[in-house]
């Protein structure tokens, strides 16, 4: 007898058009499309796929204080950075900026062309940006996680939006400090998915905020290394009892175009800088896929919730392993603002 409960899901691992959003975006797209016709609920990307991850911080001094070329990058960065959409349109469901602002006015925002793409398809999408927050000035940028909904009547919107909460080292001269807003779940198919950016995924409170959640699926973000990938993978499946999913992007030299600043010295003599690193585990810790590197692909695995609730047998973290009477984590998913605005009803 067929199992009605197992669900398809796509990790996407691929490259930016580096540093040209629109470009970025329309691979995405693509790859959306191409998940949900092979039958996949659910797809996810790497981290800061769009418009891409800064890795010219790391390889262009990128801490020299007040660099010309630095400065230069930065704004080229901040150009190409994601505007998600204000609040009740096709992408802004979640959205946290404020009404009239003046850039990102398409519907939708720059994310308007994904949240169709899910809407029309019927699979839900996991993404990460580097995100121009509007709510924050509008230049200062964030690694953002963006969940858009697939099926429903909330089907193209978006449903969260998390900011990383501690960019790691050299990712601070580019992103500002995230907050605990878009530490929520969601439901897909049989499952209840949460997911967080890179090296958030080490820490202890940001996942048990998870696990406590009702996640079964955890999706992480990265931006493309088996390094990275090789053995937080398991080892997170194994102590939260879940499916989990490790996003990465790759990147080569051929995807950073000619005109991008510095790209000589980005590059160096390398052919392969991002090597991937795409995989899954199980629920056991073993894996259903082990890292895929070298090359784009649409990796897809059939997940089976039966799984988690025979692991569960034993251990649940948030369940009856727990001890809240002891240990318990108080998680303030407020949004954080400049300023709050105390303005006269009209």
């Amino acid at each position: 007898m067929l199992n009605a409960e197992l669900m398809k899901t796509a990790l996407a691992q691929l490259a930016p058009v580096f540093l040209d959003r629109d470009a970025t975006i329309a691979k995405v797209v693509e790859a959306v499309r191409q998940a949900a016709r092979q039958g996949c609920e659910l797809v996810a990307f790497g981290e800061s796929l769009v418009p891409a991850y800064p890795i010219w911080l790391s390889r262009t001094d990128g801490a020299r204080f007040n660099s010309p070329d630095q400065k230069r990058l930065h704004a080229l960065y901040v150009d190409q950075a994601v505007v998600i959409g204000t609040r009740g349109d096709l992408c802004g469901g979640a959205g946290r900026e404020p009404a009239g602002s003046a850039i990102g006015t398409e519907p939708g925002g720059h994310l308007a062309p994904v949240c169709r793409a899910a809407r029309d398809s019927g699979i839900a999408v996991i993404m990460g940006v580097a995100e121009r927050a509007l709510d924050r000035g509008g230049h200062t940028l964030y690694c953002s996680r963006v969940f858009i909904e697939g099926r429903g009547e909330r089907a193209g919107r978006i449903g969260s939006v998390h900011r990383k909460l501690m960019p790691t080292y050299e990712e601070r001269l580019a992103w500002g400090i995230g907050d605990g807003a878009g530490l929520v779940t969601h439901r897909v198919g049989p499952f209840t998915v949460g997911a967080l950016n890179c090296w958030e995924n080490w820490l202890p409170s940001a996942r048990m905020a998870l696990y406590a959640a009702g996640e079964d699926v955890h999706v992480m973000l990265w931006p493309g290394s088996v390094g990275l990938t090789q053995d937080i993978t398991r080892f997170v499946a194994m102590e939260s009892r879940s499916f989990v999913l490790s996003a990465s992007a790759i990147l080569r030299a051929e995807d950073i175009p000619a005109d991008v600043p510095e790209r000589a010295r980005m590059v160096g003599d390398a052919a392969l800088l991002y090597d991937g690193g795409s995989c899954v585990a199980g629920p056991d810790g073993q894996w259903i896929v082990e890292p895929v590197a070298g090359r784009e692909d649409l990796i897809i695995v059939e997940l089976d919730p039966a799984r988690v609730r025979e692991e569960r047998q034993n251990f649940d973290p948030a369940g009856h392993y727990a001890r809240p009477d002891v240990l318990r984590l108080t998680v303030d998913r407020r949004p954080q603002a400049a300023a709050d605005w105390l303005d006269a009803e009209a």
